[in-house]
């Protein structure tokens, strides 16, 4: 189970600020190469996640949202590299494992 809270907290400063703070512990928000989305690497109950901004050029319903200019961020698992849950608006939607 993630922890929502967190990963709400986690896309607000994302999109809003430079840096992400966890646990007291600062990440810094970069981009990505030639779109530019916004990502930050975390760490979260001793796994590592990354957080990335949607791409609104996406046929999926996530890319939807953010073409409707809701904020949609992903979270992928990097251990395992899939993605496992999606922020829009404050609102976490976990994938199925």
């Amino acid at each position: 189970m993630l922890d929502h809270e967190l990963l709400k907290s986690i896309a607000q400063q994302m999109i809003t600020a430079g840096e992400v703070i966890v646990d007291g512990k600062s990440s810094r928000v970069t981009r990505t190469g030639t779109r530019r989305f916004r990502t930050v690497k975390f760490v979260m109950g001793g796994m590592e996640y990354q957080a990335i901004e949607q791409n609104p050029e996406k046929p999926s319903r996530w890319g939807q949202l953010a073409r409707q200019g809701h904020r949609v961020v992903q979270v992928r698992d990097l251990g395992s590299g899939k993605y496992v849950a999606a922020v829009v608006d404050e609102k976490v939607t976990e994938y199925s494992r």
